[in-house]
């Protein structure tokens, strides 16, 4: 079996490519992990020489090359079925594909308006009403998996799935922008943010120099959206 290799962005900030990086590190098979600076000219340089979608995550696996987090996930599914990705009961198992599906190709306000930086601290902010909704819609989503699907564990569906691989990144803007929370909700989030594959993630992120000014916001900003 050749090893897999990952390409990925600063983990500082690129979320994508900690979804699927955590996908690749749940199959518990060893991979190679290369970090390219975002934003910059040897990022474009450097990315089509695996993907010519020239994005990050990018998987390798021998001469196959799987380009999307999505399906980063996906594809780690099927090289580690033991493992669990999916809930097996029919109606969790369509929560979970649903709520997957809104995360990889909603909640716009979030993305624009509070970007994944991991070195950053902002609270007592204000929120315009078009985020708030968003906000309020993850934590309903949350609250939801937790009371219907996830008494058997700490995570979404009992135990950390493709749905927390999802929503990993979004949970640690909800930690960096100081978005209060419910209990259930805020009990998930402390859960994801203590999992130790994305502390080891945080912790190199965390020590990360290199600056994308597209992501980086005002330390004195009061207001998002």
């Amino acid at each position: 079996m050749s090893q897999l290799k990952i390409i990925i962005g600063n983990k500082r900030y690129s979320s994508w490519s900690l979804r699927g990086w955590l996908a690749v590190k749940h199959t518990g098979l060893p991979f190679e992990e290369i970090m390219l600076q975002l934003d910059t000219p040897s990022f474009y340089r450097e990315i089509e020489k695996y993907s010519k979608a020239r994005k990050v995550p990018t998987l390798v696996d021998g001469d196959i090359t799987v380009w999307d987090s999505a399906a980063i996930i996906d594809y780690c599914a099927r090289l580690a079925p033991a493992k669990f990705w999916w809930p097996e009961d029919k109606a969790a198992y369509a929560f979970a594909r649903s709520i997957f599906g809104e995360m990889h190709s909603g909640f716009m306000e979030i993305r624009t308006h509070m970007p994944m930086n991991l070195n950053g601290q902002w609270r007592e902010l204000t929120f315009s009403a078009a985020l708030q909704k968003e906000l309020d819609r993850v934590e309903q989503l949350f609250t939801e998996c937790r009371e219907n699907y996830g008494t058997d564990g700490d995570f979404l569906f009992g135990g950390f799935s493709a749905a927390d691989m999802m929503f990993a990144p979004l949970v640690t803007r909800l930690d960096t922008y100081g978005v209060p929370l419910g209990d259930t909700a805020r009990e998930y989030v402390d859960a994801v943010l203590a999992y130790p594959a994305l502390q080891a993630w945080a912790k190199e992120g965390k020590q990360e120099t290199d600056i994308v000014d597209i992501d980086q916001l005002p330390e004195n900003i009061k207001s998002l959206g």
